[in-house]
């Protein structure tokens, strides 16, 4: 039977990985205790970058099967697989999860072979013809629920965050910008700023005003995404309520998206001064699912060729 138009779109897919470099053995990593968060935590990144969203695809379980490290996908909206579909035909979830990788496992290098299949069906042979791969994962449903281990890794994930918080004589209210990116700025008389340091993928990070080099990158790279981060950003900036972003999108319309961008930053910073900081731009970025970006504009891509 057909699926009903007010059915979710539900489908999955197998990732196929395999290190081209034969010193890095991707299932011997992530059969390793002391790698595999480090290994999870990259899968996780690179998949949120390939749809733009956290929850845009959803990890069921990961197969150890010599020599290759195998990702069992389920996707939940057919524009998320679509994402995800245009990111890996385009090379960019590879490079992604190569940098991912290579920052999480801190290697030089991290080079990958991917392969996608859904069912019988290997979806590199039709990448072209995009709605024929979209109907070869719709047909195969998710034959399982979410794995144990899987849960677990996630819940490391975030406890890993609110640890090194601790460690770092931080209040772990400070390391909430990775849970709730919309973090309240308390406004009382006190001579720091809001925060002084945050937390971002478990390094900690000087808390700072934006710089105009912040506001350039962030114009030239946030592309359809800017408006968005806007409304992930007006939680706490009155002055990017509603209908301010849709007013801006009209009125630089013809400027195109960098403008838009950077009159949106704009006003945020014009409006919050010295609390227009680094953190809540990263927190807005990591609400979205803009990872790479964010990495950018802490200077983790500073030894990579960024494209």
């Amino acid at each position: 039977k057909m699926a009903g138009s007010s059915a979710p779109w539900i489908g999955s897919a197998y990732l196929f990985l395999q290190s081209t470099c034969k010193t890095i053995v991707l299932p011997s990593l992530y059969e390793s205790s002391q790698k595999k968060p480090s290994v999870f935590k990259a899968l996780k990144l690179a998949l949120a970058d390939s749809t733009g969203s956290v929850n845009g695809v959803d990890m069921l379980k990961v197969h150890c099967s010599h020599p290759h490290l195998i990702v069992q996908l389920k996707f939940c909206k057919q524009e998320n697989c679509r994402r995800f579909l245009q990111s890996y035909r385009e090379g960019a979830l590879q490079e992604s999860l190569q940098n991912h990788l290579q920052l999480s496992l801190a290697m030089t290098t991290v080079p990958l072979e991917m392969e996608l299949k859904a069912g019988n069906e290997h979806l590199d042979n039709m990448l072209k013809d995009e709605d024929r791969c979209l109907e070869c994962i719709y047909r195969e449903k998710p034959d399982r629920l979410r794995d144990e281990e899987i849960t677990e890794l996630e819940e490391c994930l975030k406890s890993l965050i609110v640890h090194q918080s601790i460690n770092n004589n931080l209040a772990v209210k400070d390391c909430a910008s990775l849970n709730s990116p919309s973090l309240p700025y308390p406004s009382q008389g006190s001579s720091l700023s809001p925060q002084v340091t945050f937390i971002f993928q478990g390094q900690q990070f000087a808390n700072r005003t934006l710089t105009p080099d912040d506001h350039q990158k962030f114009a030239k790279l946030v592309s359809k995404k800017w408006k968005q981060v806007g409304r992930s950003l007006q939680k706490n900036c009155r002055a990017l309520r509603d209908p301010v972003i849709d007013n801006l999108a009209l009125e630089y319309d013809r400027e195109g998206l960098y403008e838009q961008a950077y009159q949106l930053l704009l006003r945020f910073i014009q409006s919050e001064g010295k609390k227009a900081t680094i953190a809540r731009l990263i927190a807005a970025l990591e609400e979205n699912g803009l990872i790479s970006l964010a990495e950018e504009l802490l200077g983790l891509h500073s030894n990579e060729d960024c494209s």
